[in-house]
């Protein structure tokens, strides 16, 4: 199934191991078949992953762009989702279903659940930093 791709003014996005800046204007696109495909606001740096859940992301956003060297980042993740699990139990059910995913290969729906965990991460430091 085509995916349409609509870049705003100078946006970027990562593009089977391209990365692509659109010009001074709107334009939009079809990719026909199967790639993968982050937009810039989409893609972690690996300065940007300084927490547990942060580094979960971008691991599977190098499975997703890296293909060729995703079992080395798989394994890296399953030890990380150990530890995450171990010191938060309630990612557990989450980090499972993330698991199956990358074990499927479906590395954008991984991403998107690793967003959850970003946002659960995110809460439980900001509710440490609140006064008691």
């Amino acid at each position: 199934m085509p995916l349409k791709i609509i870049l705003k003014p100078h946006e970027k996005i990562f593009l089977a191991g391209a990365v692509i800046e659109n010009g001074s204007t709107r334009t939009s696109f079809m990719v026909l078949n199967d790639a993968a495909i982050l937009r810039e606001k989409d893609i972690l740096t690996e300065a940007a992953a300084d927490t547990p859940c942060k580094l979960a992301y971008f691991l599977i956003q190098l499975m997703y762009m890296d293909g060729e060297n995703a079992a080395g980042y798989q394994e890296r993740f399953a030890v990380l989702a150990r530890q995450i699990a171990a010191a938060s139990p309630d990612t557990a059910e989450l980090l499972n279903e993330i698991a199956q995913l990358i074990l499927q290969q479906k590395y954008y729906p991984a991403l998107r659940l690793a967003n959850q965990l970003i946002a659960y991460e995110k809460r439980l430091i900001e509710h440490g930093k609140e006064p008691t």
